[in-house]
Formats: structure tokens, C-alpha cells, sequence
């Protein structure tokens, strides 16, 4: 039986993948149990399953392909889930009928657990006209909230974690309102958003030209092409989003250029995909198959990585055919082309196991090696597998090859294809990975480099306590059990001594041999100066680069590890609570404070009353907030919540209590504010003044917002809920907690490959 090598492996397997009855009576006794129930599943529609089963489970055995986790959950369980991660969704319709219809599509593709992808250019702008009803129009953000309000619903529902990308073109006339939409520290939660970023911007951006916004072929407006670009970018620098896509680069690229057009990724951005395309991913684990790692001799096995290769695209190609799909048109389109998204883990492991510097000349050189090998061997079995079973239905010999990423493929690779065809449109892809990596006993995660060679997690128990245990990097566990506690060589970096350049370097190496995408963060400083950060995006796109994705620490996002300067291994971090302080007392690293006593109330308080009117409530609700003065400033210190509709009298009661009880403890109170703008009600929420709020206790945080930016307390509404640097508010936060993991509640979120994930628990938002 297989010993996982570290806990963290088994409590993933446990609480993700392990098969259980609904009452939780388990099936897979053991991880070969897992194994073998994959390998079953994917082995059904070959002529001999017997045969393909045994070479499946040898695939997947030791952790050397790693399924995704739709396919590692789902496979052989007889349960109605899709085996595929993400899709992106039908074009949206610039008509009241049909978004709303695509917004029905999105629920169901939810409902079944899969991601979505959406491109909101095709809905008119704000304020353009609409015929026929005499109105103008609310434009595509205000459509946004509604698909906000509904992945939040279909959550409340039970189903898996909603995850969306949404996308708009540097063309479009809301283009402005999009790139601060999530500045509003409680709107589009469920969303990633990136800029679809055309050549011909970029060269206006070069240039310092105009840039005409338009729509239907109508000029709305004319901006600096720059001045919009350091637009994105400082939205990207302050709040980590958007993201950029190059999207003309995806298009030129795509080899199925002459029958689909590509307007939006899966909510990661690894998959560029065409109207109801769907993203299949597996990874090969490169930290598995190093032969004499760290000797003098250390190297891949090549020949075992060609055959692994094969058997993945194989078993992936199967999927196609094994999977349910939420949508009929989903099932045409993955059935017409038959793409696939293989990819790796553990790269940055292996690199390390031969002797290089992620981020090095060399190690970009190797990962391009690598990635040529793995692009050629997927596209030798495809070919293979067209011969046995078929070409995808859309193939067409001259176009195809004379698609992008065929030019420069190998030559015995076009002969193969141009005699057989090719099973699968498009085979390669980097995916995020920090789940399957952390099951696959804690490999880097894709291309990325290794965040910390070691960290804290805590772990919650069944009895509500909490324990710690320590989480090792796989090549550096390998390190210890060979060397002991002999120093770690100058070679072994992590995210947090690379600099961006040398983040974009290994991305773009990889890229020149992955035709979808891949999803990668790129960690910057904190103190990056913001032409220095400009420059990183400049360099992926004279790089190749599809996107960019980065992620800079700041009072906004959060610094959501601590990381140990004084320790020996300088990439040791503990991933525990963010400690707080009380202004007066200094915190000891890694500690969790508790606040210290309530304020004591003065005889009489100033405040205000304000009256809240919710549509199709017959009483109005009435929010009165009492301040106290604490050298020289005012800050919150209790609320009373009061209506005449007795049906809201207990919960009222009930967050008056609450609400106050924080206010008195002092400190950075205004998590309240965003805590209960987030609160959404199932049954809908409503618009209000032009913007849809999704609940009554949205309505009511809403107002505490405007209070605490009237008194001063926090910085203007609608900006992230930034506190003023000269007021009491501001003490408590000289560490910043950043965002809270949405499964455990710990602060110990940290992005990776595009996707937020906590250290804590393995929660993903794209996983």
C-alpha cells in the first residue's frame, strides 16, 4: 500500500478525492483504490478495457499523472458531475432575452460543478440607446452583478465553489468601469476579470496614440492609448486585478484558427477557449520521474516521460467520451475538436534535482527542453491515436498545419499528422496545480517556483481544535532525507528571492511550446517602483507570453505569508493567522493576539440616523450609529438596528448586538462593512439608485460605509475601504490580514498560477 509522504497528501486525498457513500462510509479503502477506480472509468471506452486499465493505473500510479481534479473526483463514482474543470460559456447576446438565457446556461454548467468564462464586450454600453423601448441601456457591468448574484446562489445551494472569469476587450466603451469594477471592496467577488489586450493597442500604447472606444462600429469616445494602459496597470499594482490577455497573440496562435475565434478564458486563463469550449487537464509530475537526483549525473528520463506522455493523452482523449456535460452544446463542441489540456508539476522540484536555478539561463533553457519533448511526444500519440480511432471531426490537413503552432513543430510530427490526422485539436496547457501538487506529496505547483521550502499550516481538528504541523517542499524533503541538515545549495531559490524578470523568463520558455495558455502568478516586491512594474507586463508580451498575471503584497491584497529573514533555510514560512496589535504592544511573529477589553461607554455619544428603504418592504428600516472620539477622531461604537416589521425584529436584535460588540473592542473595524456588503439572499436582492445590492444586509452595511467615510474612518466609498494613515483606525493594521479563506476562515491565502489558494486548508478558487 502506498505511504502518502507527507500528512498534508492524505488529508487532501481524504477531503477531496476519496470516494464515500453520501453518508460518508468509505469506498476507496486506499489510494490504489482511487487509482484503480480512475483507471476503470477512463479505460471503458477502448475496445479492451482490461488491457488500458493496467496501463492506466500504471500512469497514475506513484503520482506520475495527475488527472485533474474533476476527473480524480468524479471518475467511476456512477454520480451525474462533468469531468471537465472549466468551460467558457456561448457568446451573449446584446439582447434582454438572451443574456438572460446565457445566464440560465451559466447556472446549469455551475450546478454540475464547472467553472465559467464569459465575455462581456458583446453587451452594449452603458447609456447607449435602446430601440423600441425608449430607455438607454445599464451596459455589461451592471449584467456582471446579476451572474455575481447567481454563482452566489448556486453556492448557497450546496454545490462546489463558484469560480468565473469575465473579459472585456481595450475597445469597449465601459472598458474604464471595468478595470476598477472590483475596487468596490464588495462587488464581483466570484469574479476574475482580465483585459482583452489587442496588438494594435499595444502599439498605439508604444506609440502614445489615440485609442477610439467603440461598439457596433459607433465611436463612443477617444482616450490616450497610454493613458488607459497606465490605467490597467495601476488597477494591477494597487488590487492584483485585471489580469491582461493578448488576445490577437491566442487568435494567430490557435491551430484551429481557421474554424473558431477565442474572446475569453477558463476562469485561471490556461484555456483560451472558442463559444462552449471546455478545459481537460491533467499534468505530468516532473519531480517523479528525475533519475539520481542531486548526483553529478541527475537528468530526466526521457524515455519514460515519452511513454507517460502517450498513455496521459490517451487516457485524457477517453474523458471526451466518459464525461457528462451540463449543455448539449458543450458535449458538440468538446466531441468536434477533442482538445486537451496536458501540462506539468513539479517543475521547479526538478530543476532543483538536476542542479538549477529556477529562473536562471539555464533552467529557462531546460524547461524549454523539457517542453519541446513533452509537446512532441503528445502530438506523435495523438497522431497514433488518429490512425486507431480517427481524426477530430473539424480536422482539415492543409489548414491545420499551416496553423501557428504547427509552423515550427517537428518535422516527423507534421509527416505523422499530415499522413494520419490528429485525434485532438490542441494538447497542451498549464493549469493550476495546488491541489493535486500538495496530494502528489507537496511538489511545486505548474511551472511555479517553490513558494517555501517549508511552512506552519493548522490544522482543524474534528473536535473544533486546532494543531500545527509542518509542510515541506517535496525536493527538499528528498534533500533531508539524503543529506540530513547539511546546507541547502546556493541554487535553491523561491518565489520570494526571484525577481519578476526572471518570473516572466521561465514563462515565456514554457509557453513556446504549450498551444493553449498558462495560468502563472508573478510575484512582485512590494516596493517595485510602478514603471518597474509596467515593464514586467511589457516583457511577457514581447516575450510570447499569451497573459500576465501578477501579484504584489499591499494594504489592499494582503501580505498573506510571513516569511522567516532570520531563518536558515530563507525560504522557511508560517502560514498562520496575521497577528494583530493593539498599537501599544508589539506582536511576536506568528503569534495570534486577541483583542484585550471592550471601550467603556461615555454618558452620551453623538451619531446619526439614517433611513433605509428596501423595495417591496412596507416599513422602513432605521440604522442609527453612535461614534466616540479617541484622540482628537472619531470612530464607530455602537449601532441599533430598528424597524416596525416585526419580521426582521430578531435578526435586528441579533446584528445590533453583534455590530456593536465590534465597534467597542476598537481597532480596524471596517471588515464589518465588507463581511456584510457580501452577504447575498438567495431570493434576490434588489437595485437601488442604479446598482444592484444583493441583500438587505448588504443595503445595511452599505450605510454603515457611508457613516464611516463621513466621519472619516475609512477613505471614500467604493475604494477597497482603504483607511486614513492618520487615524486611530490605521494602528491596528500596520500588518494586513488580506483576505480570509472562504472553506476555513484563516488569513492564509496566497495567490498561485492565477488562483487565490489557503495554505491552511488546500481551498482553491480554480481548483
Amino acid at each position: 500500500m502506498t505511504r502518502f509522504s507527507a500528512p498534508i497528501a492524505e488529508q487532501i486525498w481524504d477531503m477531496k478525492y476519496r470516494l464515500k457513500q453520501a453518508d460518508g462510509t468509505v469506498i476507496d479503502q486506499t489510494v490504489e483504490d482511487t487509482w484503480r477506480r480512475i483507471a476503470r472509468a477512463l479505460a471503458e471506452p477502448e475496445a479492451d478495457p482490461a488491457e488500458w486499465e493496467d496501463a492506466f493505473y500504471a500512469a497514475l500510479e506513484d503520482f506520475r499523472f495527475l488527472p485533474a481534479g474533476r476527473i480524480t473526483a468524479g471518475a467511476g463514482t456512477g454520480r451525474s458531475v462533468t469531468l471537465f474543470n472549466c468551460f467558457v460559456m456561448g457568446t451573449i447576446p446584446d439582447s434582454m432575452g438572451g443574456i438572460f438565457e446565457a445566464l440560465k446556461e451559466a447556472a446549469l454548467t455551475m450546478q454540475q460543478g464547472g467553472g465559467i468564462g464569459y465575455d462581456f464586450s458583446t453587451i452594449r454600453p452603458k447609456g447607449a440607446d435602446v430601440k423600441g423601448v425608449a430607455a438607454d441601456a445599464s451596459g455589461p457591468l451592471s449584467f456582471m452583478d446579476v451572474w455575481d448574484a447567481m454563482c452566489r446562489t448556486i453556492m448557497s445551494a450546496g454545490s462546489r465553489r463558484g469560480a468565473m472569469m469575465a473579459t472585456m476587450r481595450c475597445d469597449h466603451p465601459d472598458i474604464e468601469d471595468f478595470i476598477t469594477a472590483k475596487q468596490d471592496a464588495a462587488r464581483l467577488r466570484m469574479f476574475n476579470l482580465s483585459v482583452l489586450v489587442t496588438d494594435a493597442f499595444m502599439e498605439a500604447v508604444k506609440a502614445d496614440g489615440p485609442w477610439e472606444l467603440t461598439f457596433d462600429g459607433k465611436v463612443y469616445h477617444t482616450v490616450e492609448a497610454r493613458d488607459l494602459w497606465n490605467r490597467i496597470m495601476r488597477a494591477t499594482y494597487d488590487y492584483a486585478e485585471p489580469g491582461v490577455i493578448f488576445i490577437d497573440r491566442i487568435n494567430q496562435m490557435n491551430n484551429l484558427a481557421y474554424c473558431e475565434e477565442i474572446a475569453a478564458t477558463n476562469p485561471c486563463g490556461e484555456q483560451p477557449l472558442p463559444p462552449y469550449g471546455a478545459c481537460l487537464l491533467g499534468s505530468i509530475n516532473l519531480a517523479r520521474l528525475v533519475r539520481d537526483p542531486f548526483d553529478s549525473n541527475a537528468e530526466l528520463d526521457e524515455g519514460a516521460l515519452d511513454d507517460l506522455v502517450a498513455t496521459a493523452v490517451r487516457m485524457m482523449d477517453n474523458v471526451v467520451d466518459a464525461s457528462r456535460f451540463a449543455l448539449p452544446q458543450q458535449q458538440e463542441e468538446a466531441r468536434a475538436k477533442r482538445r486537451i489540456g496536458l501540462g506539468v508539476t513539479g517543475l521547479a522540484d526538478a530543476l532543483l534535482m538536476v542542479g538549477l536555478r529556477y529562473g536562471s539561463d539555464e533552467a529557462a533553457r531546460q524547461t524549454e527542453r523539457w517542453l519541446h519533448r513533452i509537446a512532441r511526444a503528445a502530438y506523435l500519440a495523438s497522431a497514433h491515436l488518429a490512425k486507431e480511432k480517427g481524426a477530430f471531426p473539424l480536422f482539415d490537413a492543409d489548414k491545420y498545419l499551416a496553423s501557428g503552432s504547427l509552423t515550427h513543430m517537428d518535422q516527423d510530427v507534421r509527416d505523422a499528422i499530415a499522413e494520419h490526422g490528429i485525434r485532438n485539436a490542441l494538447l497542451t496547457s498549464i493549469a493550476p496545480t495546488g491541489t493535486i501538487s500538495l496530494f502528489a506529496g507537496n511538489v511545486s505547483s505548474g511551472i511555479e517556483p517553490v513558494f517555501a521550502y517549508a511552512y506552519t499550516r493548522k490544522v482543524l481538528q474534528r473536535d473544533g481544535s486546532r494543531t500545527e504541523e509542518e509542510v515541506i517542499d517535496y525536493a527538499v524533503q528528498m534533500w533531508r532525507d539524503r543529506f540530513g541538515d547539511a546546507a541547502l545549495p546556493d541554487y535553491f531559490v523561491n518565489a520570494q528571492t526571484l525577481s519578476p524578470a526572471e518570473h516572466v523568463k521561465m514563462q515565456a520558455a514554457a509557453q513556446k511550446w504549450v498551444d493553449s495558455s498558462i495560468s502563472k502568478t508573478i510575484n512582485c516586491p512590494e516596493d517595485i517602483s510602478f514603471e518597474d512594474f509596467k515593464d514586467v507586463y511589457l516583457q511577457a508580451y514581447e516575450t510570447g507570453c499569451k497573459g500576465c498575471t501578477t501579484y504584489r503584497p499591499n494594504d489592499v491584497t494582503g501580505s498573506v505569508l510571513s516569511v522567516g529573514a532570520g531563518d536558515e533555510n530563507a525560504g522557511a514560512a508560517k502560514a498562520d493567522h496575521i497577528p494583530v496589535s493593539d498599537g501599544t504592544h508589539p506582536v511576536p511573529p506568528g503569534e495570534v493576539v486577541y483583542i484585550s477589553d471592550p471601550l467603556d461607554r461615555p454618558q452620551s455619544l453623538e451619531g446619526h440616523t439614517y433611513k433605509l428603504k428596501w423595495p417591496d418592504s412596507e416599513h422602513a428600516i432605521y440604522i442609527t450609529i453612535n461614534d466616540i472620539v479617541i484622540s482628537g477622531r472619531r470612530r464607530p461604537f455602537e449601532v441599533f438596528i430598528n424597524s416596525k416589521n416585526m419580521e426582521h425584529f430578531a435578526w435586528t436584535v441579533a446584528l445590533t448586538r453583534m455590530i456593536s460588540a465590534v465597534f467597542r473592542r476598537g481597532g480596524d473595524v471596517s471588515f464589518v462593512v465588507e463581511e456584510l456588503k457580501a452577504v447575498f439572499d438567495p431570493r434576490g436582492g434588489a437595485w437601488m439608485q442604479g446598482k444592484y445590492v444583493p441583500s438587505i444586509l448588504a443595503a445595511i452595511g452599505g450605510v454603515i460605509e457611508r457613516h464611516l467615510v463621513a466621519i472619516g474612518f475609512i477613505e471614500g466609498e467604493g475604494m477597497g475601504l482603504k483607511r486614513d494613515p492618520t487615524s486611530e483606525a490605521a494602528v491596528a493594521g500596520t500588518l494586513p490580514r488580506g483576505p480570509s479563506c472562504p472553506s476555513c476562515g484563516s488569513y492564509d491565502m496566497r495567490m498561485v498560477e492565477g488562483c487565490m489558494t489557503c495554505m491552511s486548508c488546500g481551498h482553491s478558487k480554480c481548483g
